[in-house]
């Protein structure tokens, strides 16, 4: 399964990028996205690249449904397991 998580850009050095996935902070590649890029925009990351910039008008309600998919979702499900993965292992916070 292919799967994106939001994150919002908080510095850039280049072409990488510092991005924090719900209080995760990883390095993420520029190098792909689909449009400039400023601190404080949020991406949708995948395997480290950073695919899209997300439309500020669309933040909230993404946000909301990886917040809701992480909250509600068994540690089992393989779509929770998914997320975890790209953030983190096993969800925890962790900075880099």
């Amino acid at each position: 399964m292919c799967l994106g998580v939001p994150g919002k850009v908080v510095s850039i050095d280049g072409l990488l990028a510092t991005v924090d996935f719900f209080g995760i902070r990883r390095n993420v590649r520029l190098d792909i996205v689909d449009e400039p890029v400023e601190p404080g925009d949020y991406v949708m990351n995948h395997v480290g690249f950073a695919i899209c910039r997300i439309p500020p008008a669309e933040v909230d309600e993404t946000l909301a449904l990886y917040e809701h998919l992480l909250a509600a979702i068994s540690k089992e499900d393989l779509l929770a397991a998914d997320i975890r993965g790209e953030i983190g292992p096993a969800g925890e916070k962790k900075n880099e």
